[in-house]
């Protein structure tokens, strides 16, 4: 049995590992008075450790018997044990769509993240990627703590003022696989996720990316003068919790200022998080967490639902990825593809049968002759693989699914295009004199709308792990979003037996939207340092824009476009060039967020699991300071419910300066703010004020929504923040 274990002991300590076989350490603490400490545990135990008065945590892991285990629980400082858990993984274009330029805003104010440093918890990196030159960066900090870890094919030489830290941790994978051999052991990526998460956040500036042709230009990360810091925690062999959470421990052990962890633990409360629990000792030490919501798109399947992390639904880009279909009679029609070569189609008769045209079958689509075949009333990817075993020499694909359009396999020529526009291309195949059609590959548009539109795949909330709090808190692009990858992998395929690399990849996933908003997070340290986490978390949810480039409400692809919910998208889609300036901010300390775990009936070790230290429970509260609002009902509940919270905002904008209410009710509620006015005198002053909801449950399970927003009176500033009413879930 694998298992976390949390230790602790008071006074200053020093542990010293040795091995007794090839499973087993012998372990010494000094200064921990009046406990005989365990010896020859098998492997590595967490343990919080307190040098020279300061409080570092580190991450390891425990092989113990069931006896051992009871055994150790009966030691003085022992606070808890849970077994390992594996961790689900959850640009060219991506900066001007989401509005940052070199004139005016967030990137000039942060002098595009210049020393800021994020730490990436992830597969580790790819170093000889150019978006890891050091081009134009100046010299590495003089505060980092953190090094570069030689390993298996990687030189500690391999960093530099870019990427200036990389470490690994294995030793809850090889507690969980004993006499395992790890294929790569060292900090470099295997998987590719890494690498690309890294250089979305703060890759350095790339002339010529491209994806096979598509999105070509010049890429950079979100906060392209920023420092990035690796620390890898997932193997080829598997990925644990304990290996998470030393990783994340480390990290602000080294000084990074944000944390971006594109992975999540399911079906886990927070005292058994590795992600919450590390994050927590984060927070306190100022350090910014920003971690993905999820891909399993159904309600109540968010992640990282953790009150004191930021975390991040994905969105649409405006962008798409093309190849023009033309046909015979001269009509032009653009449609999907990503098709990774610019393969040569050119007047090639056009093949429509409806007795074939569901594609879906190898015998019937043997009779295809030489031509471009019409698919209709199937899955586009399953339809690609039976049409590459015909003679036809491309396909137009007829779908509305908006799934084909956020994933970039596409390994037949060819093109997808709308049921709209399949009745003027069947028309023509069905009725010309001698139908003919050619296809063009590898182009790209860009302001395409409505953009951005919810993905398909986010995951949605409520969170389980603590539905009290509305997550995710904004949303940032993640799907097809372009940045590096390792260039020994398969990136792209052609039929079924010709494997492509490439040094750029096109990839969708809450893990893609993350570290944009990992980025934005360091634009917005570098621009104002004074911030605590929850400040700019804050700044970035309030001034989020729930609205498309058609002005028009975010829409939820999922839900047939319907109007997203906060549940999807939470308070919408992130706007860094806002957020530099929000006007008001909801703030929130460490004891804050203890008072929340107070009133959440864990018991006392399940709390200080996650504080790692002693914590005042004097007054548990679970209205926290948050700028968002969610009130639950249950199906049983008939009766008129009443919710109310308190909140206080403090000015960080004008001087002197008043705000007024704007309340949208969520439909069927009633909504109450008192006062309806804040009067500011001064920078940096606080006012609160109470919101009431009154509302009712719903038997059919319906989500209402809608705002709370605090108008400057000169019009400068707007304070939004989402409000909902949502069916309760069944809690991990």
């Amino acid at each position: 049995m694998v298992l976390i274990i949390t230790i602790q002991c008071a006074g200053t300590l020093s542990f010293v590992y040795k091995y007794e076989t090839s499973q087993s350490y012998t372990s010494h603490c000094k200064g921990c008075k009046n406990m005989e400490f365990i010896k020859e545990f098998p492997l590595f135990f967490l343990f919080t450790l307190f040098l020279f008065h300061a409080k570092i945590v580190l991450g390891e892991s425990a092989l113990l018997s069931n006896d051992e285990l009871e055994a150790l629980k009966k030691s003085p400082g022992f606070v808890s044990a849970y077994s390992d858990r594996s961790v689900t993984l959850d640009t060219t274009h991506t900066f001007e769509f989401l509005s940052l330029n070199p004139v005016t805003g967030l990137w000039p104010a942060s002098e595009y993240g210049k020393d800021v440093i994020v730490g990436v918890i992830d597969t580790g990196v790819w170093p000889e990627s150019p978006s890891f030159n050091d081009d134009g960066m100046t010299e590495v900090p003089s505060w980092w703590n953190g090094t570069c870890e030689a390993g298996q094919e990687f030189n500690s030489s391999l960093c530099n003022r870019k990427l200036i830290g990389v470490r690994y941790f294995n030793k809850g994978v090889k507690a969980a696989n004993p006499n395992i051999t790890l294929s790569m052991n060292s900090g470099r990526d295997t998987e590719g996720h890494g690498t690309h998460t890294s250089s979305t956040a703060a890759g350095n500036y790339i002339e010529g990316a491209s994806f096979f042709g598509y999105a070509s230009g010049t890429a950079r990360g979100v906060a392209p003068r920023a420092r990035v810091a690796m620390y890898k925690v997932i193997w080829d062999e598997g990925r644990y919790a304990s290996d998470v959470l030393a990783g994340m421990d480390q990290a602000v052990a080294d000084g990074v200022d944000v944390i971006s962890i594109s992975m999540g633990f399911d079906d886990v409360p927070l005292y058994q998080d590795p992600i919450a629990i590390a994050s927590f000792g984060a927070m306190e030490k100022g350090v910014l967490v920003s971690s993905s919501a999820g891909n399993e798109h159904l309600i109540g399947s968010l992640h990282n639902g953790i009150p004191w992390v930021l975390t991040v639904a994905a969105g649409s880009i405006d962008r798409f990825f093309a190849g023009s279909l033309i046909l015979g009679n001269g009509l032009t029609i653009t449609g999907w593809t990503m098709f990774p070569a610019a393969a040569l189609v050119t007047d090639l008769p056009l093949i429509y049968n409806k007795t074939l045209s569901s594609c879906n079958s190898t015998e019937a689509l043997s009779t295809v002759g030489y031509g471009i075949i019409i698919c209709e009333n199937g899955f586009v990817s399953s339809q690609m693989n039976y049409v590459s075993q015909s003679n036809a020499a491309a396909a137009i694909f007829i779908s509305d699914n908006p799934r084909t359009f956020e994933f970039s396999d596409f390994t037949y020529p060819g093109v997808v295009i709308s049921s709209k526009d399949a009745m003027i291309v069947i028309d023509y195949a069905t009725t010309g004199a001698s139908p003919s059609a050619s296809i063009k590959f590898q182009q790209t548009f860009v302001g395409t709308k409505p953009a951005p539109v919810v993905a398909t795949y986010t995951s949605r909330g409520p969170a389980p792990s603590y539905p009290g709090i509305l997550k995710p808190d904004i949303m940032a692009p993640g799907s097809l979003v372009l940045a590096s990858w390792i260039p020994n992998t398969f990136t792209a395929a052609i039929g079924s037996n010709i494997a492509l690399t490439s040094d750029f990849v096109a990839v969708s996933g809450t893990s893609m939207a993350c570290p944009h908003a990992s980025g934005i997070a360091a634009l917005l340290r570098g621009a104002h340092p004074e911030w605590s986490p929850a400040a700019i978390r804050s700044a970035m949810m309030t001034t989020a824009n729930p609205f498309d480039n058609t002005q028009n409400y975010i829409r939820d692809s999922y839900f047939n476009y319907e109007i997203a919910t906060p549940l999807a998208m939470g308070a919408g889609q992130v706007d860094p060039n806002q957020a530099l300036d929000p006007g008001l901010i909801y703030d929130a300390s460490p004891q804050d967020y203890v008072n929340l775990l107070c009133s959440m009936n864990f018991t006392h070790n399940q709390i200080s699991t996650i504080t790692r230290s002693s914590y005042n429970c004097s007054t548990p509260s679970s209205d926290l300071n948050y700028p968002s609002f969610i009130a639950l009902y249950t199906n049983k509940t008939r009766n008129i419910l009443v919710q109310e919270f308190q909140r206080v905002v403090t000015n960080v904008g004008d001087t002197v300066t008043s705000y007024k209410v704007h309340v949208t009710a969520p439909s069927g509620s009633t909504v109450t703010v008192y006062p309806t006015t804040l009067v500011f005198g001064q920078k940096y002053e606080k006012q609160s004020y109470s919101l009431t909801i009154q509302y009712k449950s719903n038997s059919t399970g319906a989500i209402t929504f809608g705002s709370i927003t605090w108008i400057e009176d000169n019009g400068k500033h707007t304070v939004r923040s989402p409000i909902v009413v949502s069916p309760m879930i069944p809690v991990w």
